[in-house]
């Protein structure tokens, strides 16, 4: 009875004193807002109109992150207590918020913060302080801060202290209330009902919460092991591994939310952000990507990182899909566009591909990589030794010149061969001009000729190429393209005078080529055509030859002018070579199907790839940096403005090794920062990375951690996950639940032979209704179904079903969520990556199981594990052969006496 007292009085002391301190730190936020609004304009307006504009930026910047600071401060002023310890016996209280502390508390400090570590660690833990003091954690406490008319309050605060705890308080305000009320109250029923008052509303152990909305759960204070990690340095390659529901993405988004904050991070950490933030032109704070799979789970990052603090426009947060498509069409002039630039059209279906491709991803980029690599260096030997045999003595020593840096180089890397004919260049440049001074010269003067024979003939000449233009294939001049002149414009006009100029040049230029090199041109080609339009209104046979010869000289001196430039701009075209070399050996692609400008997006990643990966080994190092403006490397300037400090990537394994490491070549290379998280059971692509290995290939110094402890599920739903990996011959887990936690809940429920949406429906709405009675309130809920097509007919019948009970069901689209919080959403199970439920209906498995067959496992382990307590599943006839064995796990529903006992196959 004794400890019984000592325990309320101190509990009682605990609350007091919490919420004492939740109003004087919300108090000071507010205060410091209002300072803020009214002085802001005295502030500026001091500084002296010689100070740098950098500098006014900064206290911008400053000023901004302060009253950001303060709004979260009066809203939440504390989100964990800890008392520790010191070797001389003396205590001390210290108060953790999740945002930078007010001024005037000096045992308020930040999560992110080395201090901040405290609320994290176990009762017992010893931490050394940044004064190098070494403290024991006496206790601690979770809190939850909530702003009341009549004041401040604590919802479901935990406590634990040493022989003590953990428990959780319901709430801290009415904790107080009762014992202030229990004082007055003097007879003995009164005295009994506040001793039970009391009672209810201190839990021992841990109480899971119910999910009422949809998104990513808010976890403040991270655990121990989760800490560890966020609070790891920033230069890391890092990847978390672990079961739905373990905090992975929390994890990242507090570690972002910390990396972003330059006052947490150390001093050489903040040297080199602001000297790349300075070179680069871009503040640290926006400096970051971040990859997710989907636009859904796109959207609730968004509201997390709101939580944090960290803004998160759309140009922050991007599924792959449509920054692949943006660096490849605008950056890297991969994909064709409407301006006539560009060499590919990407076609999502093309079936252009091998099941070879999807098994061994890495094996073809590498084929792939190294056979571009050894075609352009072959480019360049037969270049210079074509060179070394012109007539022209100043084109043979040029020649002669190069030969000798191509076999000083070898066959290795391209850096130093660069770096060597980068001194060649203004030789190399000064003789392209002049050869083609010479030959536009001639070629100008033959057109004159005709123009003054017949003036009509350049209109004449445009209506045929406006003719050829409609009726030609799109892709007709892909020979033209191939054999086109290193300085041709490629986006020159295609209508009118202008483009008939251009044809006539370049028609003409073709036709002199081919004859100086003993071959014939494609007469089905664009030039082709044009050429035998003019018939003799070209260039005469004399001129042809002179002029084809001086073609070939400028066209291999022209591959020195800027190897650079030409190595990484003519990797797609390298690339449609490979790709037609390979398919006809029956190697990674198929025989007929697809054409040769069409390119499918697997292939497209292996083409960035190959770019990224050339431009990124080039700009790292350290002599190219310092030259970065110069002629001979400003090619490289467009991969460096893509370059963020940090990249981050939720869902990793839904992402090909080659999706991955093209993401990874975005890291700047002076900070090489990048956190992913994933989890190889969810993994619901048919190229997404299947193994470590495949990881470990991207950065072979990745540091991969596993979590294990999974906050989101019931300990039924929990067995079924792990029993179901097992079934389908997953990777082994062993997800825990967590210590102390609440974790009892239902039986999943199971309805099979429902062929008919009626019965489905019937069985659907009568669980839900259950699920209502249980918790009081309807909590967060989705329907999955097995297409796009079965969202709005099973959302329509369901929510007739339940209109007398006023529960309104949505049909959400493409994955887009719509409705209010208290909607059940009807998905299709594609989108449903990355979210949690409280409850989780899934209809006709069985049927997914035939549409599905490569991938059944991963979509039923990922739509079953998004639940938290509640799980239904609906089969049109029996449960699939693959999972009878999970059988045992099932009821019929939540309410039928008896119900909760297996379900045996009728």
């Amino acid at each position: 009875m004794e400890v019984e007292t000592e325990f309320r009085q101190h509990i009682e002391q605990v609350a007091d004193e919490v919420l004492t301190q939740f109003e004087s730190i919300a108090a000071v936020a507010k205060s410091k807002l209002h300072d803020r609004r009214t002085q802001g304009a005295d502030v500026l307006a001091s500084i002296n109109t010689m100070t740098s504009s950098s500098t006014i930026q900064r206290l911008d910047q400053i000023s901004q992150a302060n009253r950001e600071s303060y709004q979260v401060l009066a809203a939440e002023p504390a989100i964990a207590r800890v008392v520790v310890i010191d070797e001389e016996g003396e205590e001390r209280t210290y108060y953790i918020c999740r945002t930078s502390p007010a001024s005037g508390f000096l045992n308020l400090a930040s999560y992110r913060a080395p201090v901040g570590r405290l609320a994290s660690l176990a009762i017992g833990a010893e931490f050394t302080l940044p004064n190098g003091t070494v403290v024991e954690v006496l206790e601690r406490a979770q809190l939850r801060p909530t702003a009341l008319a009549g004041g401040w309050d604590s919802r479901d605060t935990v406590v634990e202290a040493e022989h003590l705890g953990p428990f959780t308080i319901e709430s801290l305000r009415a904790l107080l209330t009762e014992i202030g009320g229990e004082e007055v109250t003097e007879d003995l029923l009164g005295r009994l009902l506040a001793e039970e008052t009391v009672k209810e509303n201190i839990i021992n152990g841990l109480r899971r919460s119910v999910i009422t909305k949809m998104g990513l759960r808010d976890q403040p204070v991270l655990d121990q092991y989760q800490d560890e990690i966020f609070r790891l340095p920033l230069d890391k390659r890092l990847l978390i591994l672990g079961p739905p529901g373990t905090g992975k993405t929390t994890t990242l988004i507090r570690r972002l939310g910390q990396k972003l904050d330059t006052a947490f991070l150390e001093e050489g950490e903040q040297r080199l952000v602001e000297m790349v933030g300075t070179a680069q032109g871009v503040a640290h704070s926006n400096s970051w990507l971040m990859f997710t799979p989907t636009e859904l789970l796109k959207q609730y990052l968004k509201e997390a990182f709101a939580r944090e603090g960290v803004p998160a426009s759309d140009l922050r947060i991007r599924t792959w899909q449509d920054y692949r498509r943006e660096l490849a069409r605008n950056t890297f002039g991969v994909l064709r566009t409407a301006s006539g630039g560009g060499t590919f059209v990407l076609k999502d279906a093309l079936p252009s591909l091998s099941a070879e491709v999807l098994d061994r991803p890495i094996q073809w980029f590498d084929d792939f990589d190294t056979w571009q690599h050894n075609a352009y260096v072959q480019e360049l030997h037969e270049a210079a030794a074509l060179l070394r045999a012109a007539k022209a003595p100043e084109v043979q020593h040029l020649g002669e010149r190069i030969q000798n840096i191509l076999a000083r180089a070898g066959d290795g890397a391209l850096a130093s061969t660069f770096g060597s004919l980068a001194a060649e260049l203004p030789k190399v440049q000064a003789l392209v001009t002049s050869l083609k001074e010479a030959s536009d010269g001639k070629i100008k003067a033959a057109l004159n000729l005709q123009l003054n024979r017949n003036r009509a003939f350049q209109d004449e000449l445009a209506r045929f190429i406006d003719d050829l233009q409609q009726a030609q294939a799109p892709d007709a001049d892909e020979q033209d393209d191939l054999d086109a002149d290193e300085e041709e414009d490629t986006t020159a006009p295609r209508t009118g005078r202008a483009a008939a100029f251009n044809a006539y040049m370049q028609a003409v230029r073709a036709q002199a080529r081919a004859v100086a090199s003993k071959r014939t041109g494609s007469k089905s080609s664009r030039n082709g055509k044009i050429i035998e339009w003019l018939a003799a209104r070209g260039l005469t046979e004399t001129d042809r030859a002179e002029v084809g010869a001086s073609l070939l000289v400028q066209t291999n001196a022209h591959r020195f002018v800027n190897p650079v430039k030409r190595y990484l701009d003519g990797i797609p075209k390298r690339y449609r070579a490979f790709r037609r070399e390979r398919q006809q050996s029956g190697n990674w692609y198929r025989n007929e199907g697809f054409e040769a400008r069409d390119i499918h997006p697997l292939e497209l990643d292996i083409v960035l790839l190959a770019i990224l990966r050339a431009a990124g080994d080039l700009s790292s190092r350290p002599n190219i940096q310092r030259d970065i403006d110069s002629p001979a490397w400003s090619s490289l300037q467009p991969i460096l403005r893509h370059y963020r400090n940090q990249i981050l990537v939720d869902e990793a394994t839904d992402f090909s090794p080659i999706q991955l490491a093209c993401m990874a070549a975005l890291a700047h290379p002076r900070l090489r920062s990048f956190f992913a998280c994933g989890d190889f059971n969810q993994r619901l692509t048919t190229w997404g990375a299947r193994s470590a290995d495949d990881l470990k290939w991207v950065f072979a110094d990745f540091d991969i951690k596993e979590i294990t402890v999974s906050y989101r599920q019931s300990k039924q739903l929990n067995d079924l996950a792990r029993a179901m990996i097992r079934a389908v011959s997953g990777t082994e887990q062993n997800a825990s639940l967590p210590a102390h936690m609440d974790s009892a809940g239902v039986a999943p429920a199971l309805l099979e032979h429902a062929a008919d949406t009626e019965t489905i429906v019937s069985w659907l709405a009568d669980r839900i209704r259950e699920i209502e009675r249980f918790v009081g309130q309807l909590p967060s809920t989705a329907i999955f179904v097995n297409a796009e097509d079965d969202v709005t007919p099973v959302a329509e019948a369901l929510n007739a079903a339940l209109a007398e009970h006023n529960i309104q069901v949505i049909a959400c689209h493409e994955g887009q969520a719509v409705g209010q919080e208290s909607n059940v959403r009807v998905f299709d199970i594609q989108h449903i990556k990355g979210l949690e439920f409280e409850a989780v209906f899934f209809v006709g498995i069985d049927q997914l199981a035939a549409l599905q067959p490569a991938l059944f496992d991963k979509y039923l382990y990922v739509g079953t594990t998004r639940a938290a307590t509640y799980l239904g599943v609906t089969c049109t006839s029996t449960l699939p052969a693959t999972i009878e064995s999970l059988r045992t796990h099932f009821g019929q529903d939540w309410e039928t006496p008896g119900s909760q006992r297996a379900v045996t196959e009728q």
